[in-house]
């Protein structure tokens, strides 16, 4: 692993630092997984110049002076992408940075990044979406794709210049955080999906029904004697959604789903023909709403975790491929407001770190295979933002993620790149982790 050396920064991920190295090392042993690729064998990667430059089966005596990085009992897999991150800048930078955001994406194992609207100002004009990507690229360590709002200061009110948006690079538009409550706004925002070829991300709340709720509507929020939030908030703007993107033929992405009755009604939709797609974040199948007890604010959430019928729902759906992707929501807050009472603090997980191995937890168990998790945090990403995938293929340029299965750890929360610790996973075990992750030929090492 001799590749990989300590670049002397403190708080900064290990990085390649000779530039001859940069260019080109091999990895050796790897069980590369790709579906796209039709790629899945133990086989050693070349890597030169930021491209894969040949795979060759693993026992090929090729004897080329390469560095070498071993890779066995690995997975080598495309790099992850994770479509709904909050990177909190401009605006909230106490929270988070592009800088330090994009570090702990690519200690989870991401190469890329799209990052949601909520900032301040809004990303509701070009001149934001272009401070972002210039920021991104003077400051990132990973691709960075910022979503655009849909209406004007995420008010609801009035739809946001789209064209415009696209144009500056916008992948994608979202109120996220609030949703649009307004039928006929939506109605317009997937109409104009159609002419920009971008994805309208809802966020399903009724929040007439959701009021000042703050956990799940049940016999947790009544033993801890707070608001509670009924899946009906949920399911109902899911249905309303579903019902537009079918009058309208718009590219419906449903974010963040939560509870079983979205999750049958997005089925539902797909067997119907419906342009929607879905994502799912590893706490709705990894915890339900009794990680609130004792007014845990880590747990804190917008969806809330729901009832152990919702977690069990969401696994059969990333199982029978009503789910096309599992995303972090990563919404890192500073301690002190996770520190306030439960109705104050804001809901949110930093979500980055805890992902993959969160998710390799469902291959674990059998709930999925890993083809199908590469499918979830890498192809199908790509493909719902229309964003480059990231391929095991000769010539692709080299976003990947070497992930040992085997290796046992504690989540902590502490050595997060994050500036977010806000995290109900803290002292969790987990099983299987990203070791190496490759963003266009450079190699960080993740710890």
């Amino acid at each position: 692993m001799g590749i990989f050396r300590h670049s002397g920064s403190p708080g900064k991920i290990p990085v390649l630092t000779d530039d001859s190295v940069k260019k080109r090392f091999r990895i050796r042993n790897g069980h590369a997984v790709d579906p796209a690729s039709g790629l899945d064998g133990v086989f050693d990667i070349l890597v030169a110049d930021g491209r894969i430059e040949d795979i060759l089966p693993s026992e090929a005596e090729v004897t080329t002076g390469d560095e070498d990085v071993d890779a066995s009992g690995c997975y080598v897999l495309p790099g992850l992408v994770d479509i709904h991150t909050h990177l909190r800048e401009p605006g909230f930078e106490y929270k988070e940075t592009i800088a330090t955001g994009t570090r702990a994406a690519v200690n989870g194992g991401f190469t890329a990044v799209c990052c949601m609207p909520n900032t301040r100002p809004v990303n509701d004009e070009p001149a934001i979406t272009r401070y972002i990507q210039k920021k991104a690229d003077t400051d990132g360590s990973c691709g960075v794709y910022p979503i655009g709002a849909i209406t004007r200061g995420q008010s609801g009110e009035y739809l946001a210049e789209m064209g415009s948006l696209v144009e500056a690079g916008c992948v994608g538009f979202s109120d996220d955080g609030r949703p649009v409550m307004n039928s006929l706004i939506m109605r317009r925002a997937l109409e104009y999906s159609r002419i920009f070829k971008v994805p309208i991300i809802s966020h399903a709340e009724d929040t007439t029904l959701s009021g000042k709720g703050v956990m799940n509507e049940g016999l947790t929020a009544v033993q801890l004697g707070l608001r509670g939030i009924p899946n009906a908030a949920e399911d109902i703007i899911v249905a309303r959604d579903i019902a537009l993107s079918e009058l309208t033929g718009g590219r419906l992405h449903v974010a963040h789903v939560s509870t079983e009755g979205s999750v049958r009604l997005i089925r539902d939709a797909k067997r119907r023909g419906v342009n929607v797609t879905a994502e799912t974040c590893p706490h709705y199948f990894a915890l339900t709403e009794e990680a609130a007890l004792n007014y845990n604010t880590a747990a804190k959430v917008n969806p809330p975790l729901r009832t152990r019928h919702d977690v069990d729902a969401v696994r059969e759906g990333l199982q029978d491929g009503t789910f096309d992707a599992i995303v972090t929501d990563h919404a890192p807050h500073h301690r002190e407001e996770k520190a306030a009472a439960f109705d104050d603090a804001p809901p949110g997980i930093s979500g980055l770190e805890t992902a993959l191995g969160l998710a390799l937890g469902l291959v674990h168990d059998g709930t999925i295979t890993i083809s199908r998790l590469v499918d979830l945090l890498s192809i199908n990403p790509c493909r719902i933002m229309n964003i480059p995938a990231r391929l095991i293929r000769v010539g692709a340029e080299a976003n990947l993620v070497i992930v040992d299965p085997r290796v046992e750890w504690v989540v902590d929360a502490s050595r997060f790149e994050s500036r977010g610790k806000n995290t109900p996973f803290e002292g969790r075990l987990l099983k299987g982790r990203a070791v190496r992750t490759v963003v266009s030929g450079e190699a960080f090492a993740c710890r």
